[in-house]
């Protein structure tokens, strides 16, 4: 039906306003118009025209159709109209009620029927202002939401900028350090090249005097002998006549040596060159003997960007879960399986600190033992009391405390020692070997004194 409308419309519709004909005419080229709207458009005209085929007519011309017009005025009122945003779609009622079931607007017959019994309904009003009140509420909790998430971006901002700046100067740290070595090594080189291009020097120029006698030489001998040969062909008057000269040009100096000993090069091995270089470049790179692991630190330490001192926090760091790291404290980057090792670390009047050596192959994901059977030799400070691992031992008068703890790690005699340098005591030590490859080990419980770690031989400042 709707379709059969749509058509019949396209056939009532007037080409100027584009609406279903008002007091329709139609002109003697059989196109018709609303006759407003075709007096309107001869106006613009200087000669009547028709606005549709443009073949000229008169003002007289337009003649009125009562049929058509009533067909027109027909179609007008059985068109369907839009129904109205606040009209019931079903029963054509006004929407006063809300369905809180179904979260929608109902009119009072939705309301009486099977569809919506028992449902719980409230007066459009009514519900419109509880349900934005309701909605009020989550708008407040989406924006402080909204609020820490642009609060948490600008954070992850600021956090990319310093990692940024961060990045940019740990590139210029990296490229100055690796230039002074470029630049070792391009000095080494040249002055390696310089050396063996002197040493070689004589000997290319003796080379070359020897190059340039042999050359005069074999020109001389040249000479004659082509001199000869032309004599050979000449009269025999001629030849006997200049055979005395001949003779006196076949006199030559004794031949030379065409093989001369050759002296012997002196072979400069390039491994042995290059490990002299390293050994050289060594002293480029200053650092103490023990340097700590961050990787290994666990997630309240806090390693220096220097790597020589470690800070126990607060709250957790956030940290990834590798399996370098440690449950509890923190490794140093060198391990030792042979020779003698010494470093010094300051505790200062840290309460709660723990020192020592662990083994390769010990469980880093648990708290470890502390005794040597477990691979775990550690001297400790706790609670105000000096442990040799777990066990208690000799304290010390508080004017006497130690503020800095050397470590003497002598690997061949399997010992381990804690020593005061500067009072000359050994404050703890450990015997028996060490069946496996060892890390210094490190581990501070004091949230404002740092443990400071440097060479053995430098003196506290």
């Amino acid at each position: 039906m709707s379709d059969a409308l749509s058509f019949l419309e396209e056939d009532l519709t007037c080409l100027i306003c584009c609406d279903v004909f008002t007091d329709p005419v139609t002109l003697k080229c059989s196109h018709s118009l609303c006759s407003e709207c075709l007096q309107r458009f001869w106006t613009t005209q200087t000669v009547p025209q028709c606005p549709v085929c443009r073949k000229k007519c008169s003002h007289d011309e337009p003649t009125k159709s009562l049929a058509f017009r009533a067909l027109c005025e027909s179609f007008k009122t059985r068109k369907p109209t839009a129904v109205s945003g606040d009209v019931c779609p079903l029963h054509k009622e006004t929407l006063k009620l809300f369905c809180f079931d179904d979260k929608q607007p109902i009119c009072v017959v939705c309301y009486t029927s099977k569809k919506h019994e028992n449902h719980k309904c409230s007066p459009v009003e009514e519900a419109a202002g509880n349900l934005k009140e309701n909605l009020k509420e989550l708008m407040n909790k989406l924006e402080v939401t909204l609020a820490d998430l642009m609060k948490a971006n600008e954070s992850c901002v600021e956090e990319a900028e310093l990692i940024k700046e961060h990045t940019s100067v740990e590139e210029s740290k990296i490229k100055k350090e690796y230039e002074k070595l470029y630049r070792f090594l391009r000095e080494e080189e040249e002055k390696r090249i310089e050396a063996l291009r002197k040493e070689m020097q004589p000997r290319d120029e003796k080379l070359k005097a020897r190059m340039e006698d042999l050359s005069a030489q074999i020109s001389d001998l040249s000479e004659r002998t082509a001199s000869l040969w032309k004599l050979m062909e000449a009269e025999n008057i001629t030849f006997l006549q200049n055979y005395s000269d001949a003779l006196k040009k076949l006199e030559h100096p004794s031949a030379p040596n065409v093989s001369p000993e050759m002296e012997e090069f002196q072979h400069h091995p390039i491994q042995t060159m290059i490990f002299t270089t390293w050994a050289r470049m060594q002293n480029l790179v200053e650092q103490p003997p023990v340097t700590l692991d961050p990787d290994t630190a666990s997630d309240r330490l806090m390693v220096s960007q220097d790597c020589t001192s470690v800070q126990f926090m607060h709250k957790k760091i956030k940290v990834s879960d590798i399996p370098e790291r440690l449950y509890v404290g923190v490794l140093g980057s060198q391990g030792f399986s042979s020779g003698l090792h010494c470093w010094d670390v300051e505790v200062r009047d840290s309460d709660h600190w723990t020192l020592g050596v662990v083994g390769e192959t010990v469980n880093r994901k648990k708290l470890c033992k502390m005794d040597p059977a477990s691979r775990f030799w550690c001297f400790r400070y706790v609670d105000g009391k000096y442990k040799k691992g777990n066990k208690p031992t000799k304290d010390f008068d508080y004017n006497e405390r130690p503020n800095i703890i050397r470590l003497q790690l002598d690997f061949y005699k399997g010992q381990l020692r804690f020593i005061d340098p500067f009072r000359n005591r050994v404050l703890c030590s450990f015997n028996g070997g060490f069946p496996e490859r060892v890390f210094p080990y490190f581990c501070s419980g004091d949230l404002i004194t740092p443990l400071n770690v440097f060479p053995a031989n430098r003196q506290q400042q």
